[in-house]
């Protein structure tokens, strides 16, 4: 099994993402991707560093902090609603710039591995992935607790109204896509483009990965660099996205939906 795993990361990338020679492309690149990176997870990461910084500095310190994700937007449900749809479309709106600018770019939807779904290995691969990162995640979450390396985490509100567990639904979905669009095909492709090797985008991806997550916790940074070169490696390995996209919604969803309804009888 090792050396199945050995063989599997030291497998080379497809011949999808030669590198660009044209001077006024790459720069093209560099400026596409810092606005792109500004206007997504790299300004999320630098915020999340703040906010680390001020749990770390604060008199809790950083386990005495607590995140909520998916919080309430207004005491009015249709303004709620309404908030919540928009944080969902708003996610999926990312996803489509990052998708526009590759096809812009000549990687359609095929070359990023977003062809035509194949059902049964997709589906497979990505709820293995799934509790691949997913229940050693948790484990590590409990572990960071323990020693103050996170903050309490409140995936969702454990009452609410009669849409909240859809919307939540939505919301994991939307964050998969994004995600999974940008930090891994739209970035490892533009790392590539520029002459940065194999390994380098890869590390690139995975550390930004985890950076957009510390205002969880050192431990949630951690967790989600490992989930960023697990992810990062099986793209690059076998140019599909479908299995990523599922496995990270898989994760939200039991996370968002779950807490919801489990929280009562959880004392963890």
């Amino acid at each position: 099994m090792t050396g199945v795993l050995q063989r599997w990361w030291r497998c080379p990338a497809p011949a999808v993402d030669a590198a660009v020679a044209d001077r006024p492309e790459r720069r093209a690149i560099r400026i596409e991707l810092a606005i792109v990176l500004l206007l997504t997870y790299g300004a999320s990461a630098a915020s999340a560093g703040l906010v680390l910084i001020d749990a770390a500095v604060s008199d809790g310190g950083i386990g005495g902090a607590t995140v909520a994700l998916n919080a309430r937007r207004s005491s009015v449900e249709a303004i709620d609603f309404g908030h919540q749809l928009l944080a969902a479309v708003r996610l999926c709106a990312i996803a489509g710039l990052a998708l526009y600018l590759l096809w812009r770019s000549g990687a359609g939807p095929r070359l990023i591995g977003l062809a035509r779904a194949r059902v049964r290995p997709d589906l497979t691969h990505g709820v293995a992935l799934a509790a691949l990162i997913g229940l050693p995640g948790l484990g590590l979450y409990l572990l960071a607790r323990a020693t103050g390396l996170a903050a309490e985490v409140v995936p969702a509100e454990a009452d609410g109204h009669w849409w909240r567990l859809p919307v939540l639904a939505l919301s994991a979905v939307a964050n998969s896509a994004a995600e999974e669009t940008v930090v891994v095909a739209y970035l490892l492709l533009r790392l590539r483009a520029l002459g940065w090797s194999t390994g380098r985008a890869l590390a690139a991806s995975a550390l930004l990965r985890g950076a957009y997550h510390l205002y969880q916790g050192i431990g949630a940074g951690l967790g989600n660099v490992v989930m960023g070169l697990v992810f990062g490696r099986y793209w690059q390995v076998t140019g599909r996205l479908w299995p990523l996209l599922i496995a990270h919604a898989l994760i939200d969803l039991v996370a968002f939906v779950g807490y919801a309804l489990l929280a009562d009888h959880l004392p963890w």
